[in-house]
């Protein structure tokens, strides 16, 4: 398995990083590296994150960091990071 981020959740992840490092650069990084390590579970362990309360009929799984959601779909031998939301934030619809 192998993970990998649709652009859109890409730069999702990128602006949450950019967000945080304007009041702690440290604090940013830690994020950073948290997160990855959670990422890299779901290579060993796809289907470790729960159905999506919101959408428990689609394909889609989270996993949560902090007060951060991924979302992301298994493809064949692709785990897709689909969208990454704040946990206040209220998803609207999934890509992929």
């Amino acid at each position: 398995m192998r993970i990998r981020f649709a652009a859109s959740a890409r730069d999702d992840f990128l602006e949450r990083i950019a967000y945080i490092a304007n009041d702690s650069p440290q604090a940013a990084r830690r994020f950073k590296d948290r997160c990855l390590t959670v990422l890299e579970r779901l290579e060993r362990f796809p289907e470790s994150g729960r159905r999506i309360p919101e959408f428990p009929d689609l394909p889609h799984r989270e996993v949560l960091v902090g007060a951060y959601r991924f979302f992301y779909r298994v493809k064949g031998k692709t785990i897709w990071i689909v969208a990454v939301w704040h946990d206040a934030q209220m998803p609207e619809s999934l890509g992929g």
